[in-house]
């Protein structure tokens, strides 16, 4: 796909989605993606796996993530105030996200506090 796109200048999509940035909101962490023209969903159509968030204690716990558009709004009941969020984190990730082209997503772990 990638070749089809890059090479011949063919209109498909050749990535899943990738984080591009996030907006803390009070309790929760929003989240945006590039590579997510055709929507956001999950391989299975089952709840988001693989999100985790971590507050000021610097521990990362899992979190219930939702689909809203293009969007993904990441939250845990252990964690009050997130300072980080983290994606497919570790040596074999359970995860499901993907484009609504059937394109995974990559894993992530963005810079947003000092975790």
């Amino acid at each position: 796909m990638i070749a089809r796109a890059k090479t011949y200048g063919q209109e498909v999509e050749y990535s899943g989605p990738v984080y591009e940035s996030y907006k803390i909101e009070g309790g929760k962490i929003r989240l945006k993606f590039v590579n997510s023209k055709s929507g956001l969903t999950t391989k299975d159509n089952d709840a988001l796996k693989g999100f985790a968030i971590a507050g000021n204690d610097h521990k990362f716990y899992w979190a219930d993530a939702m689909i809203e558009g293009n969007e993904i709004v990441v939250s845990s009941k252990q964690v009050e105030f997130p300072i980080a969020v983290r994606y497919a984190w570790a040596s074999n990730p359970v995860c499901n996200l993907y484009s609504g082209a059937k394109l995974p997503a990559s894993p992530f772990k963005p810079m947003i506090g000092r975790v």
